[in-house]
């Protein structure tokens, strides 16, 4: 398997250069999420960061690498988001409708 170097900046990884395996299209994943134990012995605290571009070329304006910012309300669950499905319900449990 093929590795990247990739940088995280923000949250508690800040500044670190982990190698992140990347996949047949040499990207390496949208969400990059380290399990922490707890001390007490309790379920272990997720960090989740995002993959953003690190910077753009002039000319063409091509993404020239990756990079992962910390996502402190990550709200996906690390369920997938399907086309078809439908929206998350708002608080209340029904769906948002601005009619109302």
């Amino acid at each position: 398997m093929k590795s990247q170097d990739t940088p995280f900046e923000g949250g508690p990884m800040d500044g670190r250069v982990l190698p992140v395996l990347v996949g047949p299209t040499g990207h390496p994943p949208k969400t990059y999420r380290i399990p922490v134990p707890d001390p007490g012995g309790g379920p272990p605290t997720v960090l989740v960061y995002r993959r953003v571009p690190r910077g753009h070329s002039r000319r063409l304006g091509l993404i020239q690498g990756w990079k992962y910012r910390y996502d402190p309300d990550d709200r996906s669950g690390g369920k997938l988001r399907w086309p078809w499905s439908r929206p998350d319900a708002t608080p209340s449990g029904k769906p948002d409708d601005a009619n109302e």
